[in-house]
């Protein structure tokens, strides 16, 4: 056959088809998400997320190093409390003395060149479960930005690198935002929830910080899975009010809308490889259905070659050793 173009000679070696490959992941590209729950001494795992923990602080800072020396240096925390630390209005949230904020302290005391990525939601510290403050089952949108800079601002002055508001609260960046820079916190970047989406996906997370909602779902806040064009407005509107990052999640069964935000904002992007993407992959490796590593890498690959800047993945850890 006279073929002029035959695109097998570039996949001939491994050496070729790694001179070539388009997409590379990076151990600098992760951010890993970790809980964070009260106690001494204690790791416990999380049933429906195989291999991952919930730690108190003293072990925390073990885990912690483990992941520096394997290069992983940027991390999310997210708090399992007790019920009893619970409240109408996330009162928890911005304790001082409180586990969360004396976790990021005593972090950024032990590790000061590390990246600390907070949550900045109501739901792990509310006695709803909610993402904003509920009354008569609506959930007050504008009454919630109060609280959400309280929480913004008291993780700032405990250490953190970048606050996350997770919440989907309409102007909440912008309100965080303007509550920073008054409180002289004019270097934490603001990485926005900028697309994230009412998905069946987050089941373990919930799971890992007794989180769920006491009634009904998120579908007011977060966005309809059918939707694209309204990922868009929303990441237009966390643009303009100063986000520093535009995040989507879940990532997954949402790469489209990696590419949207790429394609159309100039901010790095990040995307959520959600607790949910993690189990499956986890729980079809444990039955031996696929290969656990190469579903792993070629997933964050995928996310990566979407758009990705930023990969907040539980994989971390795993990934980076291999990488």
């Amino acid at each position: 056959m006279n073929l002029i173009r035959r695109p097998r000679r570039n996949r001939q070696s491994a050496v070729i088809r790694d001179m070539v490959q388009e997409t590379r992941l990076s151990v600098t590209d992760f951010i890993l998400p970790i809980f964070i729950t009260e106690g001494q001494n204690v790791r416990s795992e999380v049933v429906s997320m195989p291999g991952i923990h919930r730690y108190s602080l003293d072990l925390l800072l073990e885990e912690i190093q483990e992941c520096v020396d394997l290069g992983v240096k940027s991390f999310d925390l997210f708090p399992n409390l007790s019920d009893a630390k619970k409240d109408k209005y996330a009162t928890e949230s911005y304790n001082p003395d409180g586990l969360y904020l004396q976790a990021i302290r005593t972090i950024k005391n032990r590790f000061p060149d590390v990246v600390i990525m907070t949550d900045v939601a109501m739901d792990p510290y509310s006695s709803d479960g909610h993402d904003g403050i509920v009354e008569d089952g609506k959930i007050l949108n504008d009454a919630t930005l109060d609280v959400l800079g309280k929480m913004a601002l008291a993780q700032a002055q405990a250490g953190a690198t970048i606050v996350g508001p997770s919440d989907m609260m309409d102007g909440r960046v912008g309100y965080i935002r303007q509550v920073l820079d008054e409180g002289g916190f004019h270097d934490v970047a603001i990485m926005s929830y900028a697309a994230k989406y009412a998905s069946a996906f987050y089941g373990p997370f919930r799971d890992a910080l007794n989180s769920a909602p006491k009634f009904g779902d998120k579908k007011t806040y977060q966005m309809n899975p059918a939707n694209s064009r309204e990922a868009l407005i929303e990441a237009q509107l966390d643009y303009e009010e100063g986000a520093d990052f535009l995040m989507v999640k879940p990532a997954l069964a949402y790469l489209d809308i990696i590419k949207l935000l790429n394609d159309n904002f100039h901010l790095p992007i990040a995307a959520y490889n959600v607790s949910g993407e993690y189990a499956m992959i986890k729980a079809a490796a444990q039955n031996g259905w696929l290969d656990g590593e190469r579903a792993m890498m070629e997933s964050l690959m995928a996310i990566k070659r979407a758009g990705a800047n930023v990969i907040l993945t539980y994989f971390a850890k795993e990934a980076a050793r291999l990488l």
